[in-house]
């Protein structure tokens, strides 16, 4: 059918024209979408600021040979929250770069839809530590994507752990007798703290902190990760490291 329903999460737009962008959609059954909607970036736009990035939609769109056509958008979830702080964009731009580079377009992920809903309602929630959230889906992305890291046994023999090198083209920790010259010398506690921010739930992730030199390392060797595995630069990681870890955010008051 030419013309079909979706829900969907805004991961980013371009301009396109005078008047119109092109936005990539991760969606539920349909995997990565990228539409034109036309108009959009008029005043009277029918579209509003439905097509903002975080944004849960329910769409209704026209297939077409290379780009398809947003004919409809009404929210489900407008994640304002996340818009308006800048340690919870840092966090939100992490998950849906990520999501952009994992997804494919057509192809239906929806384990993939799912880890990054619940991201992006953990960080509406406004965890003291957003950047931990953001890390605990990177590890899960990990795991979906089949490249969950070896962090209690060694990724080249399986020799119990822990072990006090690392390495991404490994697969993660390895002893002494299987560390290669790119293998680099970690903390155990960097390890363990990673192990256990990839077994968490996202939203206890944001109350996770550990001291600051342990958060640096385990943050060096997951990113270091992704980026080998995923073999592609993740340009979020830059504004994410330099979010406090710690930073307590304000509750919203309760309703009279």
């Amino acid at each position: 059918m030419p013309v079909y329903k979706e829900q969907g999460i805004v991961l980013r737009a371009v301009k396109l024209g005078e008047a119109d962008k092109i936005v990539t959609i991760l969606t539920q059954g349909s995997g990565k979408v990228r539409a034109v909607a036309k108009g959009i970036r008029r005043t009277r736009s029918r579209f509003g600021a439905r097509l903002e990035p975080f944004t849960h939609v329910s769409l209704l769109l026209y297939r077409g040979r290379s780009l398809d056509t947003v004919t409809q958008a009404e929210i489900v979830s407008p994640f304002t929250t996340v818009r308006a702080d800048l340690g919870l964009i840092a966090a939100g731009e992490t998950m849906v770069e990520a999501a952009d580079k994992v997804a494919e377009e057509h192809e239906r992920n929806v384990q993939l839809f799912l880890l990054l809903l619940g991201g992006l309602r953990s960080l509406e929630a406004r965890p003291a530590d957003p950047a931990a959230v953001a890390e605990c889906y990177l590890a899960k992305l990990l795991s979906l994507s089949g490249f969950h890291p070896s962090l209690g046994a060694c990724a080249v023999c399986g020799a119990a752990g822990p072990h006090a090198s690392f390495s991404a083209g490994q697969g993660g920790s390895v002893c002494d007798a299987c560390r290669g010259p790119e293998a680099g010398r970690v903390a155990p506690e960097a390890v363990a703290w990673l192990g256990g921010l990839a077994r968490a739930r996202l939203a206890e992730a944001g109350a996770m902190t550990p001291p600051f030199p342990v958060r640096r390392e385990a943050r060096a060797m997951l990113y270091g990760f992704v980026e080998y595995h995923l073999e592609r630069r993740m340009r979020s990681f830059a504004l994410l490291a330099r979010q406090p870890e710690s930073a307590p955010r304000p509750q919203p008051a309760a309703a009279l």
